[in-house]
C-alpha cells in the first residue's frame, strides 16, 4: 500500500523575522511544492506528530506520545485556533491498533496542540483548514524522554496501522532540525517556574506577550546583538540523510544527550520526523519529490521541508 510523508520545520521566526536574501521565498516556493504534492495525493487522513512547548502538554501528565481524538489549536504565532477537524473514529481506531503492537500510546479526547503541530497544517492546508487530521504529540523536550529506537517503533507502528485501514494516509512531521531556544527543564527550575510547567492558563494578551518576548530575541540574534550557539549544519545533513537512505535502524545508536549537544536544546523535535519517516518505511522503499535544506544563520536554525512516497511496485 502506498503511503506519503511532508515533513516540515516549524518556527516562531517564520514571518516574523526575515532571514536575509532570497531565503524566505525559498522557503515559501519549497511549500507550494509540498502543497503541490499532497493535492496529488489526495490524502483522506492527515496523520501529524508533531511536539508541544509546554502549552498543551505539561507535568501535570506528559507522557512519551499520546494521540487526539479531539484536539484544538491555542492559536499561538497566529496558527489556527480552536477546535481542529479530527477524524476522531481514525484516531480511536488508530489508537487500538498501535496498541496492540505493544506501544503504550495514550489517548485525549480533550487534546490542545500548539504551533509545533498547527503551524506545518497551515503551511500545507492553509489557516482555518478542514482536512481531517489525527494529532499525534511527540514529547521532545519534557526530559526524560525514551531511548530513540522506542521513536523509531512507534512510528513503525504507526506505518502498520495506516496499511490496515482503508484509507489514503499521509504522515506530516513538524519540528525544528539544529536550534537551541531557551527551554525550561524541570530539574533545578525554582518553584514558580516548576508550577508553570504544571499548570499553564495564561490570558490572550500574556500569551501575545510572551511570543512577542521571543519573536523579538530571535530578531535580536538576525541583527547580531543577540547570542545563541550556532546551528549544526553538520548534525542536520547527518539526520536527513539518515531519513533519505531508507534504513532508520541508524537511529537506535543515537544516544539523547549526543542529540542536544550536537542539535540543540530543541533538537529532540526531530523525534517527529523519526516516527513519520519510519511509518514510511514499513510500505517498502521511497523517494522524494520535495527535498530542500537551508541552514539559516539569521534564526540560527536548521529549516527542513521534504516529501516523500512509496515507489510504484
Amino acid at each position: 500500500m502506498t503511503l506519503a510523508v511532508a515533513a516540515l520545520s516549524h518556527a516562531p521566526s517564520f514571518g516574523n523575522v526575515d532571514p536575509g536574501g532570497t531565503t524566505f521565498a525559498e522557503i515559501q516556493s519549497a511549500i507550494e511544492e509540498v502543497k503541490a504534492f499532497v493535492k496529488d495525493y489526495d490524502p483522506e487522513v492527515v496523520v501529524v506528530f508533531g511536539p508541544d512547548h509546554f502549552n498543551g502538554q505539561l507535568y501535570s501528565l506528559i507522557t512519551p506520545w499520546a494521540i487526539g481524538a479531539q484536539a484544538e489549536g491555542i492559536g499561538d504565532y497566529n496558527t489556527t485556533e480552536g477546535p481542529l477537524p479530527v477524524d476522531s473514529d481514525t484516531a480511536r481506531d488508530l489508537h487500538v491498533r498501535v496498541l496492540e503492537q505493544g506501544i503504550e500510546i495514550g489517548r485525549s479526547e480533550r487534546m490542545k496542540v500548539d504551533h509545533g503541530v498547527v503551524q506545518p497544517l497551515d503551511f500545507v492546508f492553509g489557516k482555518g483548514f478542514t482536512q481531517p487530521i489525527v494529532p499525534v504529540f511527540v514529547n521532545s523536550i519534557g526530559l526524560p524522554l525514551t531511548p530513540m529506537y522506542r521513536v523509531r517503533e512507534l512510528g513503525e507502528a504507526f506505518g502498520r496501522a495506516a496499511q490496515e485501514i482503508d484509507k489514503r494516509v499521509l504522515f506530516l512531521a513538524s519540528g525544528g532540525i539544529s536550534h537551541n531556544p531557551p527551554i525550561p527543564r524541570w530539574k533545578g527550575a525554582p518553584g514558580t517556574l516548576q508550577e508553570r510547567l504544571i499548570e499553564y492558563h495564561p490570558t490572550r494578551e500574556e500569551r501575545l506577550e510572551r511570543e512577542q518576548k521571543i519573536v523579538t530575541g530571535i530578531q535580536a540574534i538576525a541583527d547580531g546583538k543577540g547570542t545563541s550557539d550556532d546551528l549544526n549544519e553538520e548534525w542536520d545533513t547527518l539526520l536527513l540523510d539518515t531519513f533519505r537512505s531508507g534504513d532508520l535502524s541508524a537511529v537506535d545508536n543515537w544516544a539523547n544527550d549526543w542529540f542536544i549537544a550536537e542539535g540543540g536544546s530543541a533538537a529532540h523535535e526531530m523525534r517527529s520526523w523519526i516516527a513519520a519517516y519510519a511509518a514510511l518505511s514499513t510500505a517498502g522503499k521511497y523517494s522524494f519529490p520535495v527535498d530542500h535544506y537551508w541552514p539559516v544563520a539569521t534564526w540560527n536554525a536548521g529549516f527542513g521541508i521534504q516529501a516523500a512516497i512509496t515507489d510504484p511496485a
